[in-house]
This record gives structure tokens, sequence and C-alpha cells, in this order.
């Protein structure tokens, strides 16, 4: 009897556990367990205290007060294998908060060891930040020498010819590795292509010192220097063309040829320095070192997209298909093996459908458009720091520091432009009508402020170095114009395209600059000299853009004859 009392006190007990409310936990105290009651009834009252879901709490029905139908100790055993899922689903629920702590600690583990900081990027950005790298150096070794040219003179007792004979020779080899360039990008690949032509130029700008005062092969290290800078503007194009979408093409080649413009900053700034504390010498020794910095990073960024496009390849072969590996493979397969035979090289030379390249007048448009706007480009270049100085009555040192404002102002328009393209054809804009827009901006600007600078409006000569500053700025608009539509029309002969257009772009920089020093001698005016030719070929470039430029995707395949 005293059994069964303690039982039956032992299942009040548990009707009180799990009752519901408050009051519980004013009674549960008051109720100390029986002394035989079993080890499970033993613990419910020391548990921690919870509020118990509606399916488990005990209704006034069910013996909330001992009484009532069903009685009160069948009400608690038809509760217990309710509590007992309850405790269950709570562990479980722990488990899998640990877990998710666990998680969220291997997140923050993995972001603090993520270094370099590029090392979550795409594929593809890391190769247009490399690429853009490039021709960051590309630059700072073009302009290095306009600056050591000075000291340099001094040293050997060159005159003003002699000067723009070893400048002027860059160009030479410049204008002669257009084509080639075009032709093996597409045949090798851009990739493999723009790292020797950073070798080249590299070597042969570290070589400059040693052969200064042999004049032939300081000329011929000069036309080297053009030669491996000539074939990037076409590797590049490769690049992009193979490896970026149209929808972001705009902005890939205003940071790839972008970087042209940081290069020529860089080198204007951090030239006259290390000239001045370590010796014209020092400047071409550590440019050229550059180079070979990059290409060893360039290699070990090969390297590790191979090792991707493997595991990509074990994917594809299980059946699966990799989300965003398209553009990895695009960008990593060259068209050719480097063992192909010279015969295979010269058959490949035959298939490229140059008569049909000739036939369009699209291609037409854009060589034309790339002779214009080199015309400007080469010749300001040049002759913009000379123009500074005489007309502002500065020294050298202060006009090479004002001849660094275009080149700044076109980095930041660059950044407004790209975006500026790409977001007009993301909503849905004519890519021919965006190109045309942008390449009719980077025309019509320079010349606009080149009238206003040729003509005397009694303006002080800092107006008009702002004047030539914005209108050069704006003139880089053409990176989301005539520099876009190689790709557009043919990804497979972008290269090549671009070769064609660049060799007729780098005659300006042969003849325009010494016609524009001839013209000076003989007019002694800057306006007819400069300002004048210039506004010329913009003007015309423009129209012959409006009318004839396309960016509608061409077939340029060779007729059955031609085959």
């Amino acid at each position: 009897m005293a059994a069964s009392a303690s039982a039956l006190q032992a299942e009040r007990c548990l009707l009180v556990g799990v009752g519901a409310g408050p009051r519980r936990h004013r009674l549960l105290p008051r109720m100390p367990p029986p002394l035989h009651a079993p080890p499970a009834l033993l613990l419910l009252p020391h548990r921690r205290r919870r509020r118990w879901p509606p399916a488990v709490r005990a209704s006034p029905g069910d013996g909330g007060g001992g009484g009532g139908g069903g009685g009160g100790l069948a009400g608690a055993l038809e509760k217990r294998p309710v509590m007992g899922v309850v405790a269950e689903e709570e562990d479980e629920e722990e488990e899998k908060g640990a877990k998710v702590v666990e998680g969220e600690k291997g997140a923050t583990a993995a972001l603090e060891m993520r270094w370099p900081p590029w090392e979550g990027l795409a594929e593809r950005y890391k190769l247009i930040g490399a690429t853009s790298l490039a021709f960051v150096i590309c630059n700072m070794d073009k302009v290095n020498l306009s600056v050591a040219i000075i000291p340099m003179s001094h040293q050997y007792g060159w005159n003003s010819s002699t000067a723009g004979l070893v400048q002027s020779s860059f160009f030479w080899g410049y204008a002669l590795s257009q084509l080639p360039g075009g032709w093996l990008a597409k045949l090798f690949g851009g990739r493999r292509v723009l790292e020797i032509g950073v070798v080249a130029w590299s070597l042969a700008t570290a070589i400059i010192p040693a052969v200064a005062g042999f004049m032939p092969g300081l000329v011929l290290s000069r036309i080297l220097v053009g030669i491996g800078e000539g074939v990037s503007p076409s590797a590049a194009t490769d690049l992009i063309a193979r490896s970026i979408p149209v929808q972001e093409r705009s902005r890939a080649v205003a940071v790839v040829f972008g970087g042209l413009s940081f290069g020529s900053v860089l080198g204007l700034l951090f030239a006259p320095p290390i000239i001045q504390n370590l010796g014209w010498e020092s400047v071409f020794y550590i440019f050229g070192l550059l180079g070979i910095i990059w290409c060893l990073g360039f290699q070990s960024l090969k390297e590790q997209q191979l090792r991707g496009n493997e595991d990509i390849q074990v994917i594809q072969d299980l059946g699966q298909s990799p989300s965003g590996s398209s553009d990895l493979i695009s960008s990593s397969v060259s068209p050719k093996s480097s063992e192909s035979s010279l015969g295979e090289l010269i058959n490949s030379l035959k298939d490229v459908p140059w008569r049909e390249f000739f036939k369009s007048k699209a291609v037409w448009a854009m060589i034309y458009a790339h002779f214009c706007g080199s015309w400007g480009h080469y010749t300001c270049l040049s002759w913009l720091p000379t123009f500074f100085s005489e007309e502002l009555d500065l020294n050298l040192t202060e006009a090479a520091w004002v001849s660094v404002l275009p080149p700044l102002g076109s980095m930041i328009i660059t950044s407004i432009a790209a975006p500026f393209a790409d977001n007009l054809i993301s909503n849905g804009v004519d890519t021919t009508k965006v190109r045309k827009i942008c390449q009719t901006i980077a025309f019509l600007s320079p010349a606009t402020f080149m009238m206003l600078s040729s003509v005397d409006l009694g303006v002080p000569p800092w107006e008009i170095v702002a004047f030539l500053t914005s209108g050069l700025a704006l003139s880089s608009f053409a990176l989301s114009g005539l520099y876009c539509t190689h790709q557009d029309i043919s990804r497979e002969y972008a290269s090549i395209l671009l070769g064609i257009t660049n060799t007729v772009g780098a005659v300006p920089g042969i003849v325009g600059v010494a016609l524009t020093g001839y013209l000076l001698d003989t007019t002694h005016s800057w306006s007819i000299s400069l300002f004048a030719p210039s506004i010329f070929f913009y003007l015309t470039g423009t129209a012959v853009w409006l009318a004839f430029a396309s960016s509608e995707p061409q077939e340029f395949s060779k007729s059955e004859s031609e085959s």
C-alpha cells in the first residue's frame, strides 16, 4: 500500500511538472519526489526551465487538477512519450546550432587566410588585371627615353635631329610589328604573344645604357622596344575577344588600355627623380626589371589557371557543368600548338581572309578612325611639352609635370566612359549606336578645345592648358568606341583587325611628328603646325565613323574559289 501511495505521489509530481505556465515552477519545489521514484522521474524537477510547446502542456480535462474525465494519472502517462520527443528535438536543435557556429568559424578562418586578396576573383578578371599591368609597364618604357634624352644628349653631344632620330626609331618597330602581332595572336593565342612581347621590350630597355654610345646599336634597341610593345595591343585584343562577354567588353578594354595612361603618368613622375639621384642609366635598368618581374608573376598565374582547367575537365568528364568556367576555358586555350611546323604557319597565314577584310566598309571606317585618332595623340604627346614650355614660359621639369595632366584626365574619363557604354548595351541600346556615340565624343571634344586654343581669345595661358587637358582626356571615350569594335565584329579575327588598323595608326608617329616640326620651323605658328592638322583629322574621322562604322558581327569567310 505504501508503494502504491509513493507511485501515485510520483505520478502527481509528473503531472505538475508538465503543467502549463508559471504554476509549474511554483509547485515543483513544494512537492519533492518520493524516495522510491524511478530515476527518470527523479530527474524531471531538475531540468532547465522551458516553455513547453502547446502539444506538451496538460489541459484541465487531462488532469490539470487531478480530476475530470480520464484522470490525472492516465493524462500524465500519455504525455511521457511526447516529452521525450520534445527533448530529442531540443538536442537536435542544439547540435544544429553548434554546427552553424562551427561553419561560421570556418568561413571566418577562410576569409582570414585568403591571400592575396584577388584569390577569389574570376579567372578572366585576374587575366585582365595582369594585362593592364603589362600596359602600365609598356608606357613607362615608352616615355622614359623622352626624359632621359636630355642628359643623354648632353653626354654624347647629340643635336636635335639626332635626338629626334633616336626617339622616332621606336615607331619603326611599332609599325612593323602590328600585322605580325595580330597574326601570331590569332595563331598561338594572345596570352603567349603578350608574354613574349613583354620579355622582348624589357630586355631591349635594359641594354640601352650598354649601347647608348653606339648609334646603330641604340637605334636597334629602340626598334626592338617598339616591336615588343607593338605586338601587345593585338595580343590584348585577342585575350579580351576570347574571354570577355560583350556586356563587360567596354570596361575590360578601358582597364587594359587605360593602363597606358597610368604608365605615362608613372613614367613622367618617377623618371626625373630616378635620373637626378641615380643617373640616367638607372631608369632603363629599373623599368626593364619591372617587365621581367611581371613575366614571372604572369607565368605563375598561367600555371594556376592550367591547374584549374584540369579540375574543370575532370568535372566535365563526370557529366557535370561547372558554373563560371566557360570563360576560363575559352581564355586559356590557344588556337595552335607551339610545335606547329613552318608549313602549317604559312597555311594559317593564307587562311586569313585578307580580301574580305578590305571589302568591308566597317573595316575601312576603323582604319581611318584609328589614323585620325593617332595623329592627334602622337603629335600632342611629342610636342605638348615644348608647347607648354614656350607658351607658359616653363622650364623643362615644370613642362613635364604639366604634361602629366592629360593622361591623368584620361584615367578619370575612362572610368566614366566604360561603365556608361556597358550600361547602355546592357539596357538594350544597339551596340553600333553606343560605339558611334563614344567615338564621336572622342573626336569632337579635342577638336573643339583645340579650336579654342588656336584662336587668340585673350585667355590666360593656364586656361589653354585646361582646354587641351579636357579635350585630350575626353578622347579616351575611344576606348569604348573604336577599340571595342574589333572584338564586336569578329572575335576570331579581332587581333588581326587591330593589327591592320594599328599599323596605319602608327604612321602619324613617324610622319605626323616630323611634319609638325617642319611646319613649326616654316610657319612659326602652333595653330598651323600642331592644331590645324589634328582638327582636320578629328572632324573628317567623325564623318567617316558615323557613316560607315558598324559593330554587327561579320563572317569574314573566304569564298570557295579563294579556298
